[in-house]
């Protein structure tokens, strides 16, 4: 992809003057009509998703109980009011208009390209977007068509997160899953990504029994298509591209986004002024419980206070990882105990803790459906840390109040919706409750 990127940037013919980010035309797009390769604007769909990587990282962590902020106005992520509105310009308002623009430039493609794979990857790339803009919104603006209307702002008009979820996000993965194939050169999406990622959206539906067919596929292919765990954990962070790796979105270092800001590996690393010691002790105290685990050097550094997970040196190349194998045989884990099937959730699990070189654990020491995801949650969180996944692992499971030992309200769940948007949609944008 980082080749992909740099083709991208070779191809920019004209940058479209806009009113909103819903109606912005991909930069490459001199006229869709006029085109017959629908290349270009699929490597604008993909290359997009970097303006996610570092609010994700943010949002999905220092929301959370794995990293802290310090300087002011930053440690607002830790205070659940109405603080976070001041954060739009580096966090909400960069990550909703980089995700607008990679559905818009996949609109263009659906519609309008007579290539069956450019076509499955764009949908791939379209529920992706819509499933970040839901995990962190709620209810979103939809726009499915590659030249919106830019008189009526009626169509600014937030759809309901269950109806994104049931007429976009689930139908574009399955037509993606229907058409791709396994091809995994390049970092392109593919039809294992597409099934773990429908799998992962069931879970967080609380859906398990469509989650258990979806993540079973991926597990059961992923040896076929040349994907397995890495042997040693570091790796996986250090190599791009690596055996464990589903989807990424890849990052160049000559290849800038318009993100602007911090990259998500300083966030962690303490490279950041906002917070030059972002460990939280109780990721520490977790690791503390997991005696002997291989994870913790790797993830924790307790004499910087940071994660050393994803390493300074070549930092500016590191890729973002959307979707690795053990996050999918955790999720497989979980659906099949929610199935009733805590034996096969137990061996799953315990994939993970056979590399981390932590005991096994059985049945006998785990007697109940709630005592078995308890322990998938905690073996997420270690597995998982600093890649942008336990605040909504947290809120998706109902237990972020209880596991942050603060009392705040639900609508908390979700971040603001960034000012600008409000403003230019004259109010038909609503703000979400609190902010």
């Amino acid at each position: 992809m980082k080749t992909v990127y740099k083709l991208f940037l070779t191809m920019l013919l004209v940058v479209v003057a806009c009113d909103n980010d819903l109606d912005q035309s991909p930069p490459n797009i001199a006229s869709s009509d006029s085109l017959e390769d629908f290349g270009g604007v699929l490597n604008a769909a993909y290359f997009y998703q970097l303006g996610s990587t570092s609010p994700m990282a943010v949002m999905g962590d220092f929301r959370a109980d794995n990293g802290l902020m310090q300087e002011e106005p930053y440690p607002s992520f830790d205070r659940f009011n109405g603080d976070l509105v001041d954060m739009e310009d580096q966090f909400f308002g960069p990550f909703y208009t980089a995700m607008y623009k990679s559905i818009l430039s996949a609109n263009n493609v659906i519609e309008n390209s007579s290539i069956s794979g450019q076509i499955a990857q764009a949908r791939f790339l379209r529920a992706l977007s819509y499933f970040k803009l839901v995990l962190v919104f709620g209810d979103v603006t939809v726009n499915l068509s590659p030249s919106p209307s830019t008189t009526d702002n009626s169509i600014l008009a937030r759809t309901s997160a269950s109806e994104v979820y049931n007429t976009v996000i689930i139908p574009d993965l399955q037509d993606a899953i229907a058409a791709l194939g396994n091809d995994f050169s390049e970092g392109r999406a593919t039809k294992i990504a597409a099934q773990a990622l429908l799998g992962k959206v069931y879970v967080h539906l609380g859906n398990f029994s469509s989650a258990e067919s979806q993540l079973a596929a991926a597990v059961n292919a992923a040896s076929g298509a040349g994907i397995s765990l890495e042997p040693n954990f570091a790796d996986i962070f250090v190599n791009d591209l690596n055996s464990e790796i589903i989807f990424a979105t890849q990052i160049s270092s000559s290849v800038p986004d318009e993100y602007g800001f911090s990259d998500f590996w300083s966030w962690s690393g303490g490279l950041d002024t906002k917070s030059l010691e972002p460990l939280d002790p109780s990721l520490i105290a977790a690791f503390d419980a997991s005696p002997g685990d291989l994870r913790r050097a790797v993830t924790i550094d307790e004499s910087k206070m940071a994660s050393p997970k994803f390493p300074q040196t070549g930092g500016p190349e590191h890729d973002w990882i959307e979707i690795r194998l053990a996050d999918v045989i955790l999720l497989y884990a979980e659906a099949l105990n929610n199935n009733g099937n805590s034996a096969g959730a137990i061996n799953q699990l315990n994939k993970i803790r056979a590399r981390a070189g932590v005991a096994a654990l059985d049945s006998s020491s785990l007697s109940s459906t709630s005592a078995v995801n308890q322990a998938i949650h905690d073996e997420r969180r270690l597995e998982l840390a600093f890649e942008g996944h336990r605040w909504f692992d947290l809120t998706r499971m109902g237990t972020a109040q209880s596991v942050l030992g603060q009392n705040f309200d639900n609508q908390y769940y979700l971040f603001p919706v960034p000012l600008s948007e409000i403003l230019v949609s004259k109010g038909i944008v609503k703000q979400n409750s609190g902010y």
